[in-house]
């Protein structure tokens, strides 16, 4: 169980944290509107709590790589019991992944390479494939439908996933030196102080206006996906997460992507590369649930929405977290 204003915390600011000289008062007032009052370092510390206790993976903006110009892959290995620590090792320590998980399939071994380009990213794969002798099944995506994980956290412990609400935006962005240094200074969250935009201002000699000024632009085009809480769902309950992969029609991928994309219980929604014969999906779509059976049953309801359209389907389900220390986007 969650304590009343961390459950307010998490369900209304996943996104929307304010871009003001004060934000934590402002969202103290916006928490005590026909309640009790809610001071400003109640605000601080629970957020301090929460990201303590791991009940928030992290707070503050959340970059899109893709939109500054760089890249990122999924990528798996079929690697040996005997060999699955040791192999664990040499991956973790590659600086390019930033998540790794060890997943329910033949494939079981399944990682996130991130870099400033595409180019770096196959460099770091054949870097692996060479140090451990296995070979790397690359997964890049080809079409995003969807992505975005939202929880909502109800008063009686159930956590259920939201969909995130849509942003479009066609504002082109191109980052210059004062950016990135914002980005560096930024993307591993705000500092927990009545005045974290003040405090980011002087650490980087500029003033809060031009910071406030930069990040609001930043937010408009799509460079920054959002500002605010981001829920740990293992540490929420959330502990069942399944990667559900599908064998569409290639000229039918791009409808039924969007359409299972729409669905609030699936978090990210792409198409894929085959590799036939081994991997012969081309839909991908993360379903998350408390227990196995939930994400199942959501499962189904995306087989029903398929229905002839596919002709077969897996889900793999995530077994423990190798690694998970979020995308770097400045060196």
């Amino acid at each position: 169980m969650i304590d009343s204003l961390s459950r307010k915390l998490i369900n209304n600011f996943q996104g929307g944290f304010p871009l003001k000289a004060h934000p934590f008062e402002i969202i103290a007032k916006q928490l005590s509107l026909g309640q009790a009052t809610v001071e400003e370092t109640q605000v601080i510390e629970t957020l301090g709590h929460l990201l303590g206790t791991g009940m928030l993976s992290r707070f503050g903006p959340l970059y899109d790589v893709a939109k500054l110009g760089g890249a990122f892959s999924l990528s798996a290995m079929q690697v040996p019991e005997d060999q699955f620590e040791k192999v664990t090792k040499v991956l973790n320590q590659i600086p390019e992944i930033a998540h790794n998980y060890r997943r329910e399939h033949k494939l079981n071994m399944w990682f996130v390479v991130a870099s400033d380009q595409y180019e770096s990213i196959k460099t770091t794969l054949q870097s692996i494939e060479e140090k451990t002798g296995l070979k790397v099944y690359d997964f890049p995506k080809t079409q995003e439908f969807y992505v975005g994980l939202w929880l909502e956290l109800e008063e009686r412990g159930y956590v259920s996933t939201k969909a995130v609400p849509a942003k479009k935006t066609n504002i082109s962005y191109q980052a210059d030196e004062l950016d990135n240094k914002i980005i560096k200074a930024t993307q591993s969250g705000l500092p927990l102080v009545n005045e974290p935009y003040q405090a980011i201002a002087l650490d980087l000699g500029l003033t809060e206006k031009v910071l406030l000024r930069r990040l609001k632009h930043m937010c408009d085009s799509g460079v920054i996906r959002r500002v605010g809480v981001v829920p740990n769902h293992y540490k929420l309950g959330l502990i069942s997460n399944g990667m559900s992969v599908w064998n569409v029609p290639d000229n039918k991928v791009t409808e039924l992507g969007n359409k299972i994309g729409a669905l609030d219980f699936v978090s990210h929604s792409y198409e894929r590369p085959r590799h036939l014969p081994l991997w012969p999906y081309n839909l991908f779509a993360m379903v998350h649930g408390e227990t196995k059976d939930e994400v199942h049953q959501k499962v189904a309801l995306i087989a029903g929405i398929l229905g002839d359209s596919c002709d077969e389907y897996d889900v793999l389900f995530s077994s423990k977290i190798l690694k998970k220390t979020g995308m770097r986007l400045v060196a």
